[in-house]
């Protein structure tokens, strides 16, 4: 392929089809996330000589820069989609919802914290929940997920997959945006785990490596296109653990306590307190 041909080729995918507006930046958001490693866990990630005299103002400065470049970042992602040609909207609807997004996060910072604590609970091989916090991958796939979910939920669109998908690709822990999970959540070993957009989980659940919580099937629409946003993914309920490589198809409920074997395929919903095998 020549010079000309590729040009042509970028220059159609890139530029004509978003009308020359400046797409989000992978890198920026990649580093708006490590600045919200560090506000999240301070001392953990980002700067690691904070003092409780200078975490205040370390904490004060880094969160001025995480609205200002998640700002724009949202702006492009707003843009990305948007058919007009001038439009105001865009910049006003970024602003608000970062406003609203920064508000969230002491919430996003007590569920991390359970997570860390159940992970620690969780795995007897953990000396300190502190050794969850810098090793574990269900904790950076879990960052990741608990600032994308709060973004989707606030309906900014591409921004959230786009941190998931960040997360995805460092864990191997494929977690959508959309999935609503409760506080003390763990991911033992984590590798291959998929959890899909409309799952819901409950408190204090563990899972083990390959486990899938997927759609069995979808509606289509008159057209033949996959209906958009209807409940396609389990319901896990509180203090359940499901064991490596069981995959959960569909929206049915595990029932609250359950244990679900490895290796175990499941269609149909399982009463709360079931043991459920090969």
């Amino acid at each position: 392929m020549n010079k000309e041909i590729i040009v042509k080729v970028a220059n159609e995918l890139c530029t004509d089809e978003h009308k020359n507006k400046p797409m989000p930046s992978l890198e920026e958001l990649k580093e708006i996330m490590g600045l919200l490693r560090a506000v999240l866990f301070p001392g953990y990630f980002g700067s690691s000589d904070l003092t409780s005299a200078s975490r205040h103002f370390y904490m004060g400065a880094t969160l001025d820069i995480i609205s200002n470049k998640l700002k724009e970042q949202l702006l492009r992602g707003y843009c990305f989609f948007c058919e007009k040609e001038d439009c105001n909207n865009c910049g006003h609807e970024s602003d608000e919802v970062v406003e609203q997004f920064m508000q969230s996060l002491p919430k996003i910072r007590h569920l991390l914290a359970t997570d860390a604590q159940s992970a620690y609970q969780g795995d007897p091989a953990a000396r300190a929940e502190s050794e969850t916090i810098f090793c574990y991958p269900s904790i950076r796939a879990l960052i990741n997920h608990r600032v994308a979910h709060e973004l989707y939920k606030l309906n900014v669109p591409l921004i959230p997959r786009i941190i998931s998908e960040a997360a995805h690709s460092e864990t191997g822990i494929d977690i959508h945006p959309g999935a609503e999970i409760g506080e003390k959540f763990f991911m033992d070993h984590g590798t291959g785990i998929v959890i899909g957009e409309t799952t819901i989980i409950g408190k204090n659940v563990r899972l083990y490596q390959g486990v899938t919580l997927g759609a069995k099937s979808f509606p289509l629409d008159k057209d033949g296109h996959p209906i958009k946003g209807v409940p396609r993914h389990p319901i896990v309920e509180d203090d359940v653990i499901i064991y490596a490589g069981a995959t959960i198809l569909g929206r049915i409920n595990i029932g609250k306590g359950s244990t679900i074997g490895g290796n175990v395929w499941l269609t149909d919903p399982v009463p709360a307190g079931s043991k459920i095998q090969r």
